[in-house]
C-alpha cells in the first residue's frame, strides 16, 4: 500500500472542511478545489493548497475528471478522498484515479459498480445471508414485458427504483395497477438522464417502516467491523432530516441481527473502507431487510464519531495509506446518545423550496457536547448550485432526552439571518410528543406536516 502525504479533496463545503481537519490532525497537507462560485468559501482557505476547476455548474467543476486529475498532478497529491456525493461513488472515478498513479480513499471501483446497482447490490446480499426486501428482476429502457406480472408478485403498494439511484432519487411509489407503466416510464426516463443507466425494479412498499442503517468499517481482507446503527426515519421526500443513535425503541436482539448481517456483506465483499448498509424496518413487527449499501462516508457519519468517539474519516485515510492500526470489534464501545438535524437553506412555507441568499448573520452556538459541521460563514452566499444545505448541528448526551433537549436549544441558539431556512421546523420536529416518545417512521413528517408547520409560524 504505497504511503502519500497530500490528499486532494475532490469534493467542497462542509464535507471537504471535515477532510481537511483529519488530515491536518494526521500531519497529511490537503488540497481543495473549487468552482466559480465558491472561490471565498472556507474550505477553499482552510485547505494547505487550493485550486479553481472551472465554472459554478458541478458538471463545469466539480464532476470534472480531467480537471481534477491535472490539480493531483499540479499539486503532488498521492491520494484522492471524493467525500460524499459529486463523484464519490462513481467506479469510473475510482479507476481514473488509479490509472493515474494515485490512491483512491474509498472501496475497489469493481466494489462500488456492484453496490451502485441497486439490483446487483441485492443479489450480493442475498448470497452473504442477508434478508432483502421482496422485489422484481431488473426492467431495462423500453422492455417492460412482464412487468404487470411482477407487480403482482411483489404487490401492492410498491416502489418503482432506478437500479442506479440512490439517496431517496429515482424512487416512486405506486398503490394501483393503472399507475404503474406510467411511473415506470417515467422513472426509467428520469433515471436515463440522471444515472446514465435507466433500469428499474420493483420493491415492496413497508406502509410503516423505520430507515435504519449500519455504520461499517471493512479492512479489504476479508474483515470488518460495525460501529453501531443510526436511526434516519425522519425523512422527506426520501431525504434525511434528522439522525440519531441508538435508534430508539429498537430491541437489542434485532439490533445486534442487523449488525451481524451488515458485516457479513462487508466479509463476503471484501470490502475496504468506511461504508454503510441500510435497512427498512417494519415499524410494527421488526422485521428488518436489506435496502442498499453506499460505499462511502455518509453526511450523517458526526453521529456516530460522536457516540464512538472515532474519526471516521482519519480512519479511511489511514487505510488507504496503509497505517490504520487494527481495530477489533470488542474496542468499538458507543457511549450515550447522538443527534444530528440538518439546517438546510429552504422556506418551509413554500414547499420547502431552496433559498439561495446571503448569510447576513451566522453565528454558531457554544456549549459543551455540541458539534458544528458547516460549509459557510457569517457574509457567504448560499448559491442555487448545489444542495442548500448550510450545516450540520449534533449532539451528544447521556440519554435520548437529554440529547433531543440540548439540540432544540443548540438550534434556538443558532443565528441565522439573510435567508430563510428549516431551523424552526427541525425543532418543532424534535418537541413533538410523538418523536420525544421515539415512535418514529420514514412517514412522520408528511403525516404530521401540518401541525409541525403551524407550529412554526405560530
Amino acid at each position: 500500500m504505497p504511503d502519500f502525504d497530500i490528499v486532494l479533496i475532490a469534493n467542497r463545503g462542509e464535507i471537504a472542511r471535515r477532510v481537511i481537519a483529519s488530515c491536518r490532525r494526521l500531519g497529511i497537507r490537503s488540497v481543495s478545489v473549487y468552482s466559480e462560485a465558491d472561490a471565498t468559501l472556507a474550505h477553499v482557505a482552510e485547505a494547505d493548497e487550493s485550486y479553481p476547476v472551472g465554472g459554478s455548474r458541478a458538471q463545469d467543476s466539480y464532476l470534472r475528471v480531467d480537471r481534477l486529475l491535472t490539480v493531483a498532478a499540479d499539486s503532488g497529491a498521492g491520494a484522492v478522498h471524493p467525500g460524499y456525493g459529486f463523484l464519490s461513488e462513481n467506479a469510473n472515478f475510482a479507476e481514473a484515479v488509479g490509472a493515474a498513479g494515485l490512491v483512491f480513499i474509498g472501496p475497489d471501483p469493481q466494489t462500488i459498480r456492484d453496490m451502485g446497482d441497486k439490483q446487483r447490490a441485492r443479489e450480493i446480499a442475498r448470497r452473504a445471508g442477508v434478508p432483502v426486501v421482496p422485489g422484481s428482476r431488473r426492467f431495462e429502457v423500453e422492455q417492460l414485458d412482464g412487468l404487470e406480472q411482477a407487480a403482482e408478485t411483489v404487490g401492492y403498494p410498491l416502489l418503482v427504483k432506478a437500479s442506479a439511484g440512490g439517496g431517496g432519487i429515482g424512487m416512486r411509489r405506486v398503490d394501483r395497477p393503472e399507475q404503474l407503466r406510467e411511473v415506470a416510464m417515467a422513472t426509467q426516463s428520469m433515471a436515463a438522464k440522471a444515472f446514465g443507466d435507466g433500469a428499474i425494479f420493483l420493491e415492496r412498499f413497508i406502509p410503516r417502516a423505520r430507515h435504519v442503517e449500519m455504520q461499517v468499517f471493512g479492512f479489504g481482507d476479508g474483515t470488518a467491523i460495525h460501529l453501531y446503527e443510526r436511526d434516519c426515519s425522519l425523512q422527506r421526500r426520501y431525504q434525511k432530516v434528522i439522525e440519531e443513535s441508538p435508534a430508539p425503541r429498537l430491541p437489542a436482539e434485532i439490533r445486534d441481527l442487523m449488525a451481524a448481517d451488515a458485516v457479513a456483506l462487508c466479509q463476503a465483499t471484501r470490502y475496504r473502507g468506511a461504508g454503510t448498509v441500510e435497512f427498512v424496518v417494519d415499524a410494527g413487527t421488526f422485521e428488518y431487510f436489506f435496502l442498499e449499501m453506499n460505499t462511502r462516508i455518509q453526511v450523517e457519519h458526526p453521529v456516530t464519531e460522536m457516540l464512538t468517539d472515532r474519526d471516521l474519516v482519519a480512519m479511511q485515510i489511514e487505510l488507504a495509506r496503509g497505517t490504520l492500526r487494527p481495530v477489533v470489534q470488542a474496542a468499538v464501545k458507543p457511549v450515550g446518545h447522538a443527534i444530528e438535524a440538518r439546517i438546510y437553506a429552504e422556506n418551509p412555507s413554500k414547499k420547502f423550496m431552496p433559498s439561495p441568499g446571503k448569510l447576513e448573520r451566522f453565528r454558531l452556538p457554544s456549549m459543551e457536547g455540541l458539534r458544528v459541521d458547516a460549509g459557510y460563514r457569517e457574509g457567504d452566499t448560499v448559491t442555487p448550485f448545489y444542495d442548500p444545505m448550510i450545516a450540520k448541528v449534533i449532539v451528544h448526551e447521556a440519554t435520548r432526552d437529554r440529547a433531543r433537549e440540548k439540540l432544540a436549544q443548540a438550534l434556538r441558539a443558532f443565528e441565522i439571518e439573510g435567508i430563510r431556512n428549516n431551523r424552526d421546523f427541525l425543532i418543532a420536529c424534535l418537541n413533538d410528543e410523538t418523536f420525544a416518545s421515539g415512535d418514529v417512521s420514514t412517514g412522520f413528517i408528511d403525516q404530521r406536516l401540518d401541525s409541525l408547520l403551524a407550529s412554526v409560524s405560530a
